[in-house]
């Protein structure tokens, strides 16, 4: 995975904080474009009030120049997450941005549940859980929450839409890991 600097990860964050305010139509800093940010990059823009989630969209996959993926990602997050209502504009000053790059994801291998929980490295990785049309993603910073593997892995199976005890032999899960940047 790519590292980037702290002063790349304060530009993603200002082109997050940029994209939600330019749909209140309040114009943020010109900023720089540098070429990295035209390589493909998968991100997730997680949005905090008074350290309390209030929205969090993201992708699993570098389908788009990093530069698309955070702005877009930042707009779902403040405007579209079906967790929250939208973003209002007097919330916007009390909301702090922070900006996940995602590695690729890396399938596990493993025999049973017991044998992939024993795999998890807490605070490290960030994990999809599928099975069939169900999938669900927690990014690894989910871990300060829900640090037991075995607590994690039942929430992250409610999160697909499945009972936290579920389990089947064809269940996939796929790990990664990520850069994050915060204001």
């Amino acid at each position: 995975m790519n590292s980037h600097s702290p002063e790349q990860g304060r530009l993603l964050i200002a082109l997050a904080r940029n994209a939600i305010a330019s749909e209140f139509e309040q114009p943020g800093a010109e900023l720089p474009h540098p070429d990295w940010l035209n390589e493909p990059g998968a991100a997730f823009v997680t949005l905090t009030q008074q350290g309390e989630l209030r929205g969090c969209i993201g992708s699993l996959e570098a389908l788009r120049a990093l530069a698309d993926d955070v702005q877009s990602n930042a707009r779902a997050a403040a405007f579209k997450d079906p967790r929250f209502p939208p973003l209002s504009r007097d919330e916007l000053a009390g909301t702090r941005v922070e900006v996940s790059i995602l590695s690729p994801a890396e399938p596990m291998r493993f025999g049973s549940e017991a044998d992939a929980l024993a795999q998890l490295r807490p605070g490290i990785d960030g994990v999809i859980f599928e099975h069939g049309w169900h999938r669900a993603t927690f990014l690894p910073q989910v871990w300060e929450q829900l640090p037991d593997a075995r607590q994690f892995m039942a929430n992250l199976k409610r999160k697909a839409g499945l009972a936290a005890d579920f389990w089947a032999d064809n269940v996939r899960l796929s790990r990664y890991q990520v850069e994050k940047f915060k204001e």
